[in-house]
This record gives C-alpha cells, structure tokens and sequence, in this order.
C-alpha cells in the first residue's frame, strides 16, 4: 500500500461528476489498484475513490496545469468503463509504500451463526420443557435455523442480530409450510433475537409468534463456564 499526503484537487469523471477543490488530503493506492482519497474527518469513508479494476497513470502538468504551480498528474482510469478519476497535485508532503500481506480477514462476533450454535446447546432460553431436534432444517424454500421440540409440539426457531418485520415474514412462510406436514403439524414459531423491534413485535404476537430476547454475552459465559451471580 502507497500513502501519499499531498496538497491536491480531484476530479471525478464518468457515471457522475464530483470535483474536490485544492486541500491537503491522504491518498491510498492499495495493491488491488484501488485509489481513495480521504480528509482528516468524516470517519472511514474516501471523499471520492477509484474501485478496482483500476490502471494508475502519473504525467508531466502541462499548459495551464504547470503555470499553475501543479507538480504532478494522477489519471487512475477503471478497467470496464469510461470513469475516471483525475488528481492534481500541487505538493507532496508525505510519500511511503508499505508491504501489508496476506489479510485473514474479519472474524465477527455475535453473528447469527453464533447464536444458533448457543442456543442449540441451551435450549431453555426459550423455556421449561425445549429440546433440540435439529440446526438447519432443511425446507424447499431454505433452512429453518433451529427446529425444537416444546411443551406444546414442534417449534420453528428464527434467529437474528436484529429481529425487524422481515424476519417475521420469513418465520411466517417456513411455519405455513412446516404445517402442511402432518408429521410436524402443529408448529408454532419463536422470533429470537438479541434486539427485537417494536413494529416487527407487534407483528409476531399478532400472528401468534413467540418473541424471545436472547443475551449473547451472558450465553457465551455459559457456554464458557463461567461463574455467574444468578
């Protein structure tokens, strides 16, 4: 990855046409033939970039540019379309490359997959009387993520981060179908989510779905083994 600190102006050209006028920004060039430019604020994210497939072209000012003091021309133009974006640069303060290496890549905790293993292994989050038939049961319009066995017959268990109105629609699909076989029939269904929203609430007990707020951190101590004080 190249970092390059310099007093610039860019010029985006193509789809849409942006222009940042002369100020110091940061420039990356990264390996995949990315170009970003970025300020001092507005969090992560570029103030305009160049997405890869990218060919980075440096040129000689002329004319105008040169009378105007510009030292250098950056022409980064994409691979499959005509966009292109163009950078003047007037100084450059800062200019170092860095060999970065293979990236792992993110390891995300508290994902969906994460709950569904927990709860799998602590059933009566959802109450006295659950068990475990299986993870993933497989419908021919995708996978239930926890089928279990409650007080009352079978129970569709849908999990997410974030339970909203859509993952109420999807339960209400899996249990119209999963009622059709009378040898799951009667099935009810569980929203478990670690935040429930109050439309999407309201929506399930309507259709008489359970809604189930489940703590990640405290089912990871259990899991652990960890003491608790309750």
């Amino acid at each position: 990855m190249r970092l390059v600190i310099a007093t610039c102006s860019v010029t985006y050209a193509g789809r849409l046409n942006a222009h940042l006028p002369l100020a110091t920004r940061l420039l990356m060039i990264k390996a995949d033939g990315a170009v970003l430019v970025h300020s001092d604020g507005g969090s992560y994210k570029p103030l305009n970039w160049m997405s890869p497939p990218a060919a980075l072209r440096i040129s000689e000012p002329a004319g105008d540019e040169a009378e105007a003091g510009i030292a250098e021309v950056w022409t980064v133009s994409a691979e499959k379309s005509d966009d292109t974006l163009s950078i003047l640069i007037q100084e450059i303060h800062h200019d170092s490359s860095h060999e970065l290496g293979t990236d792992p890549g993110l390891v995300k905790d508290g994902v969906e997959a994460d709950l569904q293993r927990l709860l799998a292994a602590q059933m009566t989050r959802l109450g006295n009387g659950y068990s475990l038939i299986r993870r993933e049961h497989v419908t021919p319009i995708g996978p239930v993520d926890i089928l279990a066995k409650g007080p009352d017959g079978t129970v569709a268990v849908e999990l997410k981060r974030r339970g909203d109105i859509d993952g109420v629609e999807q339960l209400t699909r899996y249990l119209d179908l999963l009622n059709r076989d009378p040898l799951l029939a009667p099935v009810t269904g569980v929203l478990a989510a670690q935040q429930i929203k109050p439309q999407a609430r309201t929506l399930a007990e309507d259709r008489g779905i359970r809604c189930v707020v489940l703590d990640y951190e405290d089912m990871k101590g259990e899991q652990a083994g960890e003491p608790r004080l309750f």
